[in-house]
């Protein structure tokens, strides 16, 4: 188990007072575990209820957006207010499941399922998901009975301390145990029964203690060595890290999300430019799966930028382009490189530290000179990842499988196994892409940004951790939810008569009647397949 690893390395890396940290929050943690996943189901509902309710409420959630974006310096608070939503159907999608005792079965296969907790998660918190990523993952890990470990990032310690602490007080005024959440750091505060008994404190500051312990890369590290499995929701620095830490691990890709409008668009363009606005400029851009590409046929060109125009889009001059290019990339002899201080701001000041004006009323700058190029080299920056308020547009010509190769080779500058969209009202236009494009998901004419990550608005499971598969370098292509969170062990009872199929049907036309006529004297073929 890699509770059992060997710490002496990250023993030697770390600042006493780190070590210590991270095996005090690991023992407190592994105690708390142990005693909550005695709890009943209801028990465990009204905990992540009484969690996620100290979270996900309007008045908390706006106050928690409004200091991580003063503390990070990036972030649209509108847009960033409406994860609450999110969180709500993390808890929507728990509430609906079991996690304690017998939680399925396969009558026709005589199999029974039953959930066990995973023990003690590590959890990674991106800057930009301060509020939402501890959230969301205490409340998967706290239904499957597990306690649930976060290391902060150091330009959001505080927000995501805060956010830790409202759940720690939602544990506690439920009677569960407080370090079933806890925050690397020194930051968490252990709430006495007096505390709870009365109204919930309203003022955010209650919920904030100093840090009195480093966050680092290495004690981020040695966290996730200690514990029994990794939610690494963040760079691919961090989720690189996870998968080398001897942990069972669940990471995220990297996105590039990308739509294609084919001739059918027509239909309702306005609609599919509405999408790709609402996608875009959500949290100004910041998310894995804000549209950075639109691929658009030929026939409907002039009128798909006509209405992204409409939408708030503004369509960059040659010369806006290049200033745009040296605002958000610098090239060097090793490549291309996303600039960080251009990340997640408003079209508004995108425009400005590019030197050029924005007309009012313009939510996201568009770049059409030059695009279509999908490769690694300057020409090809266009298809990359953005990561803020602008898209690209591509034009497309010809059959819809030009639109699929430019998919495919946008996936090789950036972003395979995560998503594409779709604005297509053609079934085999979508079958087609379904059935080659290397992505976990496919948005069919919804915003890729509000969708990917599950919605009230379809099937996907809520998350904050978009699992890219083998293609992204993750163990899984699914969204990271309550299955993942937990063990299941299988209960087989044995069939009443052999499920057992002749040789002649399993071989097929490789059947020879010959080669099978020997004999074994020690054992028959019903004693083999037991």
């Amino acid at each position: 188990m890699s509770r059992m690893s060997d710490m002496s390395a990250h023993q030697a890396a770390l600042a006493p007072e780190q070590f210590a940290d991270v095996m005090d929050c690991f023992a407190r943690a592994d105690k708390a575990q142990l005693e909550f996943e005695k709890f009943t189901q209801e028990q465990i509902d009204r905990t992540i209820q009484s969690v996620a309710q100290m979270v996900a409420n309007s008045q908390t959630f706006h106050e928690l957006v409004e200091y991580g974006i003063k503390e990070s310096r990036f972030g649209d608070p509108i847009s960033r207010e409406n994860k609450r939503y999110k969180i709500r159907g993390i808890l929507r999608d728990c509430l609906r499941e079991k996690s304690v005792g017998k939680i399925g079965e396969d009558k026709a296969r005589k199999l029974e399922f039953y959930a066990k907790p995973v023990g003690v998660i590590a959890c990674v918190i991106p800057a930009t998901n301060p509020d939402l990523t501890p959230a969301g993952n205490a409340i998967y890990a706290l239904k499957a009975r597990n306690a649930i470990i976060f290391s902060p990032h150091p330009r959001t310690a505080k927000t995501s301390a805060a956010t830790i602490n409202l759940m720690r007080y939602g544990l506690a005024r439920v009677g569960a145990p407080q370090d079933l959440i806890q925050c690397l750091g020194g930051r968490n505060i252990t709430f006495t029964a007096e505390q709870v008994a009365g109204p919930v404190p309203s003022d955010l500051e209650f919920f904030i203690k100093d840090g009195t312990v480093k966050i680092n890369k290495q004690i981020s590290e040695a966290l996730m060595t200690k514990c029994d499995l990794v939610i690494a929701t963040g760079g691919q620095g961090v989720v690189r890290r996870s998968y080398s830490s001897g942990t069972p691990a669940y990471g995220v890709g990297a996105g590039n999300a990308t739509m294609i409008w084919d001739e059918t668009a027509a239909q309702d363009l306005h609609h599919a430019a509405d999408n790709t606005m609402r996608s875009k400029t959500s949290d100004f851009g910041s998310g894995c799966s804000a549209d950075g590409n639109v691929i658009i046929h030929e026939s409907i060109w002039d009128a798909a930028l006509a209405e992204l125009e409409a939408v708030g889009g503004y369509i960059m001059t040659e010369d806006e382009q290049k200033k745009m290019f040296d605002a958000m990339w610098t090239v060097d002899e090793t490549g291309i490189h996303r600039r960080n201080d251009s990340v997640a701001l408003s079209a508004a000041d995108m425009a400005k530290i590019a030197g050029f004006e924005l007309p009012e009323g313009k939510r996201f700058c568009i770049a059409s000179h030059g695009t279509g190029v999908y490769n690694t080299s300057v020409e090809g920056a266009w298809c990359r990842e953005k990561l803020t308020t602008v898209l690209s547009v591509h034009k497309y010509c010809g059959e819809f499988q030009n639109a699929i190769d430019a998919i495919m080779a946008i996936h090789e500058v950036g972003g395979k196994g995560h998503s594409v969209g779709i604005f297509s009202f053609d079934d085999s236009h979508i079958d087609r892409l379904a059935s080659v494009a290397r992505v976990g998901r496919i948005m069919v004419r919804q915003p890729q940004s509000k969708a990917n990550s599950g919605s009230m608005n379809n099937g996907m499971p809520m998350t904050s951790s978009i699992g890219c598969g083998t293609w992204g370098g993750n163990a899984t292509s699914e969204n990271v939810h309550l299955h993942h969170y937990m063990n299941v062990t299988w209960v087989s009872r044995e069939y009443e008569t052999p499920d057992w199929q002749t040789d002649d049907v399993l071989f097929g036309e490789f059947y020879n009647e010959e080669l099978e006529k020997v004999q074994y004297s020690a054992y028959n073929s019903n004693d083999a397949i037991k």
